[in-house]
């Protein structure tokens, strides 16, 4: 991750946090020249759900600078009441596999069945040897981690794009 000052001593230095970017190149742009026709960019709303605060927000910030609107929690239980407060009005459930209490994939069973139009993208930090299979369901997608800011982005606008082809 690259994190640059704007202003003040300093200016213009990075620090290297070695995740992913921050905001990419080519969503920076089409901000700044106010050129809406990136396909990585979407109006949808993503409810993210992950526990590690660090992921959570750069996540969010990524997906908030390519025009998504984010809605986050830290926990399923939290991710549940979210949902709830929004009258279902998500788009995509954007969940970390691993979460304190209730696992990811529960969280996505349960508001599933309570909108089967809900896209899911799973986020996992487990590496899958080739050939293996990931217990789930068989239309769920996954995104390992680590992953790039354009990763994220690419993978989150195939999982929505996928709904509308259906």
């Amino acid at each position: 991750m690259n994190l640059s000052g704007g202003e003040g001593p300093g200016a213009g230095q990075s620090e290297s946090a070695g995740w992913c970017d921050v905001v990419p190149t080519h969503v920076r742009n089409s901000r700044v020249l106010g050129v809406e026709a990136d396909p990585l960019r979407g109006t949808e709303t993503i409810l993210l759900v992950e526990d590690e605060a660090f992921v959570r927000e750069v996540a969010r910030e990524v997906l908030k600078a390519a025009g998504y609107r984010v809605l986050t929690a830290q926990s399923a239980a939290e991710a549940s009441c979210v949902y709830d407060r929004c009258s279902g009005g998500i788009d995509l459930l954007l969940s970390d596999i691993v979460l304190p209490g209730e696992d990811g994939r529960s969280l996505a069973n349960r508001l599933s069945s309570q909108n089967p139009d809900l896209q899911v993208l799973m986020v996992t930090g487990y590496a899958m040897q080739p050939g293996q299979s990931r217990p789930g369901r068989k239309d769920e997608e996954y995104l390992p981690k680590p992953f790039s800011s354009a990763i994220l982005l690419r993978k989150v606008r195939q999982v929505l794009d996928g709904r509308k082809r259906d």
